[in-house]
């Protein structure tokens, strides 16, 4: 059985407290726009929100699930640490630093993260992020900003840039990227301001948009998770028949899975690798025009259509949650 080199990363999913407020930080501070407002498809009375580039081109989503009762996080081992965001080069993060100052967002003086510049940030509620440089960047590109943008286009985020794992054990886990998911192990540096080294692995096109980036921290607590935290990383596979291989993979390899799981907008495979950590497997289509026309995507409840007869019951479950100036 022949299988097709995973394609990158496809999206990353995390925690937020108040979607509210998530959605105001993630469309008008970072001018990422709201593609996709819809539930958790395995808990319905939560939102699911997906920010993306002007049409969710996979590669390019963060995606959020509210969990209005979800308490700190507390930082640890066997996490996903970081999640970068792609923006078109260095000088787009001297415009970022000023704006974050304007607007009082925390954040860190620029770094390199394998020979490339990054500016570490957090969201209102500590998740750790980082925008990554393009300038010097190949491989995987990346997406096409939304117009309705209030950052300038020149300047915008692109997508998804090298997702951060911390693990207390680095072995099963770097196995499963290069024995297992087909990645090759493409080289290191030292995390800024620690002796920490960090194993950078690629796949398919490589470049910011295909790498993870690996530590060794079994020095640290396992992580709480909370508000702040990220569920889990999603990388993409060409299509539903490469998808059905994977299933068939995992299965022979008697790795626990979810076996293939019907999202809608895209198929998808869910796995822990061994130190803990959920990785998803997704497909890049059909996309988030299946249900709403490009000109006003996540401007209302999104559902799946096998979602719909539950729709009053759904609607009454969740908190309004106002997003028709997402598209201006």
């Amino acid at each position: 059985m022949e299988l097709k080199s995973l394609k990158g990363q496809h999206h990353v999913s995390a925690i937020t407290k108040d979607a509210k407020k998530n959605y105001e930080f993630y469309t008008q501070t970072l001018g990422m726009r709201l593609v996709k407002k819809t539930v958790n498809q395995d808990e319905t009375s939560m939102y699911h929100l997906f920010y993306a580039d002007e049409r969710g081109n996979p590669g390019t989503d963060l995606t959020f699930f509210e969990i209005p009762m979800a308490g700190r996080t507390y930082p640890g081992t066997n996490s996903i640490s970081l999640t970068t965001l792609r923006v078109p080069g260095n000088e787009s993060l001297q415009f970022w630093k000023k704006h974050f100052d304007k607007l009082n967002v925390t954040h860190d003086d620029i770094v390199e993260l394998n020979g490339r510049k990054a500016l570490p940030f957090r969201d209102f509620e500590d998740q750790r992020l980082a925008l990554i440089s393009d300038e010097h960047n190949s491989g995987v590109p990346g997406g096409k900003p939304w117009r309705g943008s209030p950052i300038p286009v020149k300047h915008a985020i692109i997508g998804l840039g090298p997702v951060m794992l911390t693990v207390s054990d680095i072995n099963p886990t770097r196995k499963v990227f290069t024995e297992l998911l087909g990645f090759r192990d493409s080289g290191k540096y030292r995390m800024p301001g620690s002796d920490h080294e960090v194993i950078v692995f690629e796949t398919g096109d490589g470049g910011n948009g295909a790498e993870v980036h690996l530590i060794e921290r079994p020095d640290l607590p396992r992580e709480r998770p909370g508000r702040g935290s990220v569920h889990h990383v999603a990388f993409r596979v060409d299509n539903e028949v490469e998808l059905q291989k994977w299933v068939s993979l995992l299965k022979e390899k008697r790795i626990p899975n979810t076996g293939f799981v019907e999202r809608f907008y895209f198929r998808s495979l869910y796995f822990r690798e061994p130190n803990g950590i959920l990785f998803e497997l997704a497909t890049d289509g059909p996309g988030f025009e299946e249900d709403e026309d490009f000109e006003h995507l996540g401007e209302t409840l999104a559902l799946p259509p096998y979602f719909e007869d539950q729709r009053d019951a759904i609607e009454t479950s969740l908190k309004p949650l106002d997003t028709k100036l997402n598209n201006y």
